[in-house]
């Protein structure tokens, strides 16, 4: 018997491209709250805000191509119902990362002083944990439905 062959779907290649987007604009923010901060706390937190606007976009395009009508979710249940579980997880993830994100921009969005710092740190840092075990989850998922890797980091 012949191994049954899987069509990809053919935005796989957009897909691999946002994900490195998406990496990048987490290792920005990770680099923006690295920076320090003692005597530049207003300038520190501009640099935090300018990330995590680029990673709000970046992470509002991730939803896009992965709920939208044409969105990799969808072909994955076209493909692989019984995956169903986990696609209902990750779009329930979506909601909960985008809302952590909107969270810390409104920390970073006043006037920042050295006492809020820790604090904003806190906060990103654990938006960035768990995008990163989100992005993991996808992929498991991905290879799961397609038995391929997305890859995706530079």
């Amino acid at each position: 018997m012949e191994p049954v062959q899987r069509q990809l779907d053919p935005g796989f290649a957009s897909l691999r491209v946002h994900r490195a987007e998406l990496f990048e604009s987490m290792r920005a923010l990770e680099q923006a709250l690295a920076a320090p901060a003692t005597g530049r706390s207003g300038a520190w937190a501009e640099r935090v805000n300018v990330a995590l606007v680029e990673l709000d976009a970046d992470f509002g395009e991730h939803v896009r191509l992965t709920e939208g009508t044409d969105g990799l979710y969808r072909s994955i249940l076209a493909t692989a119902p019984r995956l169903s579980s986990s696609v209902t997880g990750l779009t329930a993830e979506h909601a909960r990362i985008t809302d952590i994100i909107r969270r810390v921009l409104v920390e970073v969005s006043g006037p920042v002083e050295m006492g809020d710092v820790d604090g904003i740190r806190e906060s990103a840092t654990t938006l960035l944990a768990r995008l990163s075990r989100h992005r993991q989850r996808g992929a498991d998922l991905v290879y799961d439905a397609y038995q391929t890797d997305i890859g995706g980091e530079t």
